[in-house]
């Protein structure tokens, strides 16, 4: 690369493609009315986290890639202008799968050549440098950075080994004893001109296809190691409990809501009703239109828009779905779990 292409590249903000096309099968039936990626996770939809890790990086236009209940964002985050950047949609009519999803929305992004896209998983929570990331991965002149992390069991999860000056030598399947406790933590920064070689309109997932397509080619694909705050929210028990670490300050976002319940660390929003005779804590939050009567405790939950907590009633790290009803007479695993309505 040469040195007016350099400059050239360093001038141009990053721009990003956050991905909220997934059903979230498994949080169903919360996901039957919302898609995942805007469930209330620290008071609000969780894809404002994102959107406001991004504009804090840089990045001055970010695509929603979406598919499933496409027509539930733009309502809520509309031209991005009143969050202080630009955000456009696009929206897939069959799911084309993370490769599809991202070669489809680049479309609405600027024909540059020089901009670095960063590309968003819309269900994980973090809090690593993503400046740092987009730096890294222009200062190496890559292809591709990917954001790693390490786990204590790497079992349930893909694999990516990476050699001593962080190039990637592998993309492994799951395996009962994997070699490298570093796995793919669902943010990436690419090249536009690897974006545009994906296929158009056709299924394709970028960690089983796109990605060891490029190391096999040779392109120079590279890891950013971050151990900062990091979690996957693909089960009702880790969205629940992203949602308290941000009102407990585990980790910090400045989209989270700030605590105001007079009984512990916790949200109420100003249209539900808390007997002051009621425990709110352990960073749970209380939406929209919610009741919750005498003698209650809600610890490290999450009460759904007008959701109705009967006198009595213990709940701790719970989803309660929006307008269920819940008594002394609720099975204990329907408190603890979610409460359908």
């Amino acid at each position: 690369m040469d040195s007016l292409n350099k400059a050239d590249q360093i001038a141009e903000s990053p721009v990003g493609i956050l991905l909220v096309g997934g059903r979230g099968t498994r949080l169903a039936p919360l996901t039957d009315l919302a898609p995942k990626p805007m469930l209330p996770v620290g008071g609000v939809p969780f894809t404002l986290h994102q959107i406001l890790q991004a504009k804090a990086a840089g990045i001055e236009h970010i695509v929603l890639a979406t598919s499933y209940l496409a027509e539930v964002f733009e309502p809520f985050f509309g031209d991005g202008s009143r969050f202080g950047l630009q955000i456009s949609y696009a929206v897939e009519k069959d799911a084309l799968g993370t490769g599809g999803g991202i070669r489809n929305a680049a479309k609405f992004l600027a024909a540059s050549s020089h901009a670095p896209v960063v590309i968003f998983n819309g269900d994980v929570l973090s809090a690593h440098d993503l400046t740092a990331q987009i730096q890294f991965h222009r200062a190496r002149d890559a292809d591709l950075t990917l954001y790693l992390t390490k786990v204590k069991d790497a079992r349930a999860y893909g694999v990516v080994p990476t050699d001593s000056d962080l190039w990637v030598t592998d993309f492994l399947e799951k395996m009962e004893n994997p070699i490298t406790d570093q796995i793919n933590a669902g943010c990436y920064v690419f090249k536009r001109s690897v974006i545009d070689q994906i296929p158009e309109g056709q299924v394709v997932s970028v960690e089983r296809e796109t990605f060891p397509t490029l190391l096999k080619s040779g392109r120079r694909v590279q890891g950013f190691i971050d151990g900062s705050y990091w979690r996957d929210l693909g089960t009702p028990a880790a969205l629940i409990a992203a949602s308290a670490d941000l009102l407990q300050g585990v980790i910090n976002s400045p989209a989270t809501v700030e605590c105001n319940s007079p009984t512990g660390v916790g949200f109420i929003d100003n249209s539900a009703i808390v007997s002051e005779n009621s425990l709110v804590n352990e960073g749970s939050v209380v939406l929209a239109g919610a009741v919750i009567e005498d003698g209650c405790v809600i610890s490290g939950s999450i009460v759904g828009q007008a959701a109705q907590i009967r006198a009595g009633v213990k709940i701790k790290g719970a989803f309660i779905a929006p307008g269920s009803i819940i008594t002394p007479s609720n099975s204990i695993g329907e408190i603890l779990g979610f409460a359908a309505k």
